[in-house]
Order: structure tokens, then sequence, then C-alpha cells
């Protein structure tokens, strides 16, 4: 037993339990609880024994999340809870905290690599990369768990556990034949779709961004686009919702004049549609809409376009595809690669208000060369 105060000086006693090893002798014994008392004791002046460790860890989830959930987007929030629900309280919630292992988890992380079907009954085995989002799920747990005291070391710091080797990350994109063929079966299909499928190519942004998008983050007069918000939609819940982008800050980028001239159109026959709805009309002024007008949902592009390879006889490619074709085009004809990655949102320039031309023309030059390689394979 050690004894302790804490802040308000009251004593605080904590204990722990040895068990001896069968084939120890009695002196043997004392000598052994002799030094684990010291090395309880040393625990216990460094903070790294804490009562509070006898909860388990599906008791600690709940205050986990509460935290989690001021910091994380409803989304990755949600993503999160599911992780926990299916995979980890399941296999290490009835553990209590002091008394998880690197062993306890290298055993989960095995116990996943093995498994021939997914944990929410989805045939196939977990790819590498799935596996260690779990690893950072109970990773980051535990992490918590050690920075409030709860326990006084962090069973799963990476250099602990062995993760699988993750397969070699190929960047999808369409070959120059295959964006050809697309582009040409496309003109077949309504204008909305032929308006997603040109503005995903000319400005790189993802799929809830562009589902995100209204007529008001268009200027026609300059040709720029403003990307703030990115819609999404939860499981189970009717409504789709907003949120900032994933930087948290918007972008501006140009469009080229085929581009817009497709909008221009485009705008047009909604606002005809709109009219022939009358009061049916659900909408705000999302570009792209559902049959009342409401927001496309955040999934139908996915789900469109593989029906519309599908049916055209292309080879499949996911839709996140056209965010990297769009980046690939752009390099291999000589655009900055700072302004590529300006225009895909992956970070932002460092600049001051004295190149704020200098990025404006470079932002022009993109929409100049996407002009040239998409524009002329689009008919009016």
């Amino acid at each position: 037993m050690s004894c302790g105060y804490d802040q308000n000086g009251r004593q605080i006693r904590r204990t722990m339990t040895y068990k001896p090893e069968p084939n120890m002798t009695e002196k043997q014994i004392q000598k052994e609880v002799q030094r684990q008392a010291v090395l309880f004791e040393e625990q216990v002046r460094n903070g790294q024994v804490s009562s509070d460790g006898r909860l388990k860890l599906a008791d600690f989830v709940p205050m986990y999340l509460e935290t989690a959930k001021q910091k994380l987007s409803p989304y990755v929030y949600e993503r999160y809870t599911h992780i926990l629900d299916i995979g980890i309280i399941p296999a290490l919630g009835h553990l209590k905290l002091r008394d998880i292992r690197p062993l306890h988890i290298q055993r989960f992380i095995d116990d996943l690599s093995k498994r021939e079907t997914h944990l929410d009954g989805k045939p196939g085995k977990l790819s590498p990369s799935t596996v260690r989002r779990y690893y950072t799920m109970i990773s980051s747990l535990m992490k918590s768990a050690y920075k409030l005291g709860l326990i006084g070391t962090n069973p799963a710091e990476r250099d602990r556990i062995t993760l699988p080797k993750l397969d070699e990350e190929q960047t999808e994109i369409f070959t120059e034949q295959e964006l050809d063929d697309m582009l040409q079966a496309l003109e077949s299909e309504p204008l909305m779709f032929r308006v997603l499928i040109h503005l995903a190519l000319n400005t790189g942004c993802r799929r809830g961004e562009l589902m995100g998008l209204k007529w008001s983050d268009i200027d026609f007069k300059t040709g720029i686009l403003t990307v703030s918000r990115s819609n999404y939609k939860l499981t189970g819940d009717s409504e789709i919702r907003s949120k900032s982008t994933k930087t948290g800050r918007s972008r501006t980028l140009v469009l080229p004049p085929y581009c817009l001239a497709m909008l221009r159109k485009y705008r047009a026959e909604q606002n005809e549609y709109r009219l022939s709805l009358g009061h049916a009309w659900q909408g705000d002024e999302w570009i792209f809409i559902q049959a009342d007008g409401k927001p496309m949902y955040p999934t139908t592009p996915t789900l469109w376009f593989s029906k519309f390879q599908k049916r055209n006889d292309l080879p499949h490619r996911k839709f996140h595809s056209l965010r990297h074709t769009s980046a690939t085009l752009l390099l291999s004809n000589g655009t900055n690669i700072k302004n590529v990655a300006s225009r895909l949102g992956h970070t932002q320039l460092k600049t001051t208000n004295r190149y704020v031309h200098a990025v404006d023309q470079a932002k022009r030059d993109a929409a100049n060369t996407l002009e040239i390689i998409l524009g002329g394979r689009h008919t009016a």
C-alpha cells in the first residue's frame, strides 16, 4: 500500500496485488515483495498509478468521445463512433484501462489482419490501411487516457506495436484515351451531370465540396469560383448538412471560359425547371440538386458515375479519380506545383499582398491550361 495526498490535502491510499510464481521459495517471495513495493512506491510518486485506472475501456469511451466531439467534424465523429462500436469495444471494452498491455493491442491488430470478413459483416479481408485505422483509433483512445493520468504508460505507442505493411499506394487517374472516351460518352448525359464531371476535372474539388456549391459561389464576370463548404449526410439522418472545407478555409480558383459557358446554360435550364415545379420546389440555390431542388445526396455522384461507366463500357474509375486526373493534367502541362496544390486545397500559398497579382495570374494560367485540354473536347 502507498499513501499520497490530493490537491485538497486529503490522504489517498493506493494498493497493489502481487501474486508470486508457484515454484518460488519463501525467501524469494519476500525479496520479490520488497522489490515490487519499491517499484510501486516509485510509480505512485511519478504519477504513474491512478485509482481511476480501474475504469473499464468501454466506460471510458463516452468520456473520450465527449472531448473528441468538440474537435471533430460531425462526419469524422460518426466514423470514430462506428469504429469504436463495431471493433474496439467488443474486443477490448471489458478490460480495465490499467490492465491493457501492448500484447492485447497487438493481438487485436493481428486478429483484424487475419479476418476473412469485415467487422460489419461485408465479405473480404480488411486492407492494411483499414487495420491501421483501427489502430489509430485505439492509439488515440489510450493516449487520451494517459494524458488524463488514468494510466501510467500508453500501451499503444507506435514503437510497441507491429502493424501490417501498407500496399504500395497507386494514384488512379484516367489515361488520355480513357478521358477522351469518357468525355465523348458524357455528351449524351443530362446537362447537370455533364457540368458535374467537367467541374470536377476543372477544379479538382472533393465530392462533398462539389455537392456544397451554390450559384452564389460563382462570379460569372471574373470567372472565379469560391469553395467554402462541403456537404455530408450522417447515417440515419434525413437531412443533408454542410461544414467548412477539409482545411477549414475557403479557397478561390478561376474557371476556364468553356466551363463558365456550360454553367450558364445549366443555370438557365435549372431556373426553367424550378419555375415548372412551383410550390413543389424545396431547394435553396444549390448547383447540384435532387428532383425537388434540395441539395444532391453526397453519395449520388459516386453511384451515378459507376453506372455511367458501366452502361458505356468504360473502364471503372472512382469518382475521386477525377480529382487526381485534374492535378495530373495541370502538372504534366507545366502548371506550377504550388498553384496545383492551391486549386486542390492541399496547402496554402504563403504570400503577402505584393504577391496577390502574381497568384491570380497563376490561377488564370491554370484555367487557360484546362481550357486548352478540356474545352476543345466539349460540344455545346
